[in-house]
């Protein structure tokens, strides 16, 4: 047994640390606050975590800037392309569960052929799409015919023209399995050559949001089971994710952001028929779960995968590249996992981005802290430079004292 002086002095310490801590994350919030009264982005959460503990929680602005109701911790919002990551996982659940293997050829699973074009003798891998490796290129179809309005008449409000052309012509919702056989299939009515970028699959990493619903779309078809109800089983249950949906009628409507132009406009509510690429509806608080069961799953303590799944989707799988002088922390396309970003510093993540709203999610493995910003408006550069970079430094400077 220690001597009582001793554990005195390192009960000392210890306060010490907590009280530092306290006057660290006190200094975030004070910046954070400062930085909100500007007012470009209407509504924005925070989150500073370690893998078993929140350090740092806090929201400011407005959810409804109009009746000023705030933005908070439940405050719930689409997060955008950060839904990517749960595709990732649940690939490796359904290959835990010995329905697929992300070596599959896709067209093993599909009720429909995906061919590139340009080499229609090289196979299209799971493992491709999971890596933004199958060639599939979104095009300007992606904006047209991916997004959907929830009520036809708001396609008349003056404020669909200035988004632009994701949510002025889907007035009617397809299914998922309609929009990719469109899409991918020479059966499809939107089928070109041009759908698919001229190089071998697994050749070259091309960003594409087509194609991680496809790979969301091979899931269904292997296990016979729903995306939305697959995930939620395997991952929003397991970790408590109460507030998280992919659909308006799975999550409390009350909720819901309202989501900004950067103009400030109210932009009416929308959907994703390829909802799987950036449709997750949560709330900052659950949120931070899912982050922590990634920084768990990193460091071999994940519960939704084993060990041997997490490993592969935190390996990355593009050929290492030489770090630029000037590396962006946020960059999550410098590398990939299944799914997952890796940026030039080491960081692993992702980040979203639609109609009024932006995501950040990561972590880094050195230092065992994570951290998640989300917003509820559009990014324009004026917002860019004097609020989110902003954000980024006091965050970061938080995260290195």
């Amino acid at each position: 047994m220690l001597p009582t002086r001793t554990l005195f002095g390192i009960a000392c310490l210890f306060s010490l640390w907590l009280n530092a801590q306290d006057s660290k994350y006190q200094a975030l919030d004070t910046e954070l606050a400062e930085i909100s009264k500007l007012g470009l982005l209407r509504g924005f959460g925070v989150a500073v975590v370690t893998k078993d503990s929140t350090l740092f929680a806090k929201s400011y602005g407005f959810s409804d800037a109009q009746n000023k109701i705030p933005y908070t911790e439940n405050t719930i919002q689409n997060i955008g392309s950060v839904s990517k990551t749960l595709i990732g996982i649940a690939l490796l659940k359904a290959q835990e569960l010995g329905k697929l293997t992300l070596d599959d050829p896709v067209n093993d699973h599909l009720d429909f052929e995906v061919i590139n074009p340009y080499y229609p003798k090289d196979t299209i891998l799971i493992r491709h799409l999971a890596t933004h490796t199958g060639t599939i290129l979104d095009t300007d179809l992606y904006d047209k015919k991916a997004y959907y309005v929830l009520n036809e008449e708001d396609l008349k409000l003056p404020v669909i023209k200035s988004i632009g052309e994701s949510l002025q012509t889907r007035k009617t919702k397809v299914s998922m399995q309609t929009y990719l056989k469109n899409f991918l299939s020479t059966e499809g009515i939107w089928y070109k050559k041009k759908n698919f970028l001229k190089k071998k699959p697994g050749a070259k990493y091309e960003y594409t949001n087509v194609g991680a619903t496809l790979a969301a779309y091979v899931l269904e078809k292997a296990t016979g089971v729903p995306y939305d109800e697959f995930t939620r089983e395997y991952i929003l249950e397991p970790l408590k994710m109460n507030a998280a949906g992919w659909s308006f009628d799975t999550i409390d409507e009350s909720k819901h952001s309202k989501l900004y132009t950067d103009k400030g406009e109210v932009i009416p509510r929308y959907s994703l028929v390829t909802y799987p690429d950036g449709g997750l509806l949560t709330n900052l608080h659950d949120f931070v779960l899912y982050l922590q069961e990634l920084m768990r799953g990193h460091v071999g303590e994940g519960t939704l995968l084993k060990s041997a799944s997490y490993e592969a989707l935190f390996t990355e799988q593009l050929p290492k590249k030489k770090i630029p002088k000037d590396p962006n922390r946020y960059n999550d396309e410098f590398n990939t996992g299944i799914f997952m970003g890796f940026s030039p510093v080491g960081w692993i993540g992702h980040t979203g981005g639609d109609p009024g709203i932006s995501t950040f999610m990561f972590f880094d493995p050195e230092t065992g802290l994570g951290h998640i910003v989300m917003m509820n408006t559009s990014l324009s550069g004026d917002s860019i430079n004097q609020q989110l970079i902003p954000i980024f430094k006091a965050i970061n400077r938080a995260l290195q004292e």
